[in-house]
């Protein structure tokens, strides 16, 4: 299959290593343009333009499809597909309708379920005990398109976003390469979206991050797994930000108030419901510790409350 392909972190990179390998001619690639990255803020590409240029596949970067400027490239490309994974720019009708199959895309939910830029870490966020990978046949609205292929996936109890990420991406980059020859045997039955379930999954920010120890248990512990490893859960004590890279569920048997210390060896922690043990903390300005360490240098004991 003449494969169009369009993305640009590193679940992107993923899937097009997947095509290559499946065999596939990938005519072009269209990313997102180069970024300064890190402190001295080196120019450097997206992950998708690294793949694509070990290949040696010519590279697109324009700065929108919506103003019309690519659909004479895209038309002249002539692909029998363009297949989209996180991309970052919108496809506009006239290129929507270009490829003789359409253009598909990878998303990493199970749709209509968290439609939008953060689904695998919502899922985590609300404590959900599984996911998928769905594969859409793309049409104008965001993520509101036919799906053509469902899986799914079982979220550890211990599980971060980080982690289930790597291997939604795994099983997202299988998808796409058991579809394609089905799409192109026409093998593939599309089914409508239930709009009326649908739910969003908007980008997370920092601020969102933070909780409290009025809350339950079970709610910071998703917290701190959905949340690692950006932007990171964290709390404040003394006015400084305590992040919270992990932690687990623990008992508060004696009842006491959110906030009070029941141990500092492990470092656990009341809750509005349970208890929580903060296992490893990175403390505003320092790097990152085990929480009785943390706990240990501010002399903090049980019965004090954070």
């Amino acid at each position: 299959m003449r494969i169009l392909f369009m993305g640009t972190p590193d679940i992107s990179a993923e899937c097009l290593k997947a095509l290559y390998a499946a065999g596939h001619d990938i005519c072009a690639v269209y990313t997102r343009r180069d970024k300064p990255v890190g402190r001295k803020q080196i120019l450097t590409a997206p992950p998708v333009k690294q793949v694509a240029m070990e290949h040696g596949t010519p590279v697109y970067q324009p700065r929108t499809l919506r103003d019309g400027g690519e659909d004479e490239t895209i038309r002249n490309l002539n692909p029998d597909i363009i297949v989209v994974v996180a991309y970052g720019c919108i496809l506009p009708a006239q290129i929507l309708a270009m490829p003789k199959f359409g253009c598909i895309n990878l998303h990493v939910s199970l749709l209509p379920k968290y439609r939008g830029s953060a689904p695998v870490q919502w899922s985590v966020l609300n404590g959900d005990a599984e996911t998928g990978v769905s594969i859409m046949q793309m049409d104008e609205g965001l993520d509101t398109g036919d799906v053509l292929m469902c899986k799914r996936i079982a979220i550890g109890a211990e599980e971060t976003s980080e982690e289930l990420f790597d291997r939604v991406t795994a099983v997202g980059a299988q998808a796409l390469c058991e579809i394609l020859p089905l799409l192109e045997a026409g093998a593939i039955t599309p089914e409508k979206q239930d709009h009326e379930h649908a739910m969003l999954a908007p980008m997370l920010t920092k601020d969102m991050a933070e909780f409290n120890f009025t809350q339950d248990a079970a709610h910071i512990h998703n917290w701190v797994r959905g949340m690692y490893s950006w932007p990171v859960a964290w709390f404040f004590k003394d006015e400084k930000r305590i992040k919270v890279q992990q932690c687990r569920v623990a008992e508060n048997p004696t009842n006491a108030a959110p906030g009070t210390i029941l141990s500092t060896r492990p470092l656990v922690v009341a809750c509005g419901s349970g208890a929580v043990e903060l296992c490893r903390v990175v403390p505003e300005g320092s790097k990152p510790m085990d929480g009785s360490a943390w706990a240990a240098g501010l002399r903090l004991k049980a019965g004090d409350s954070l």
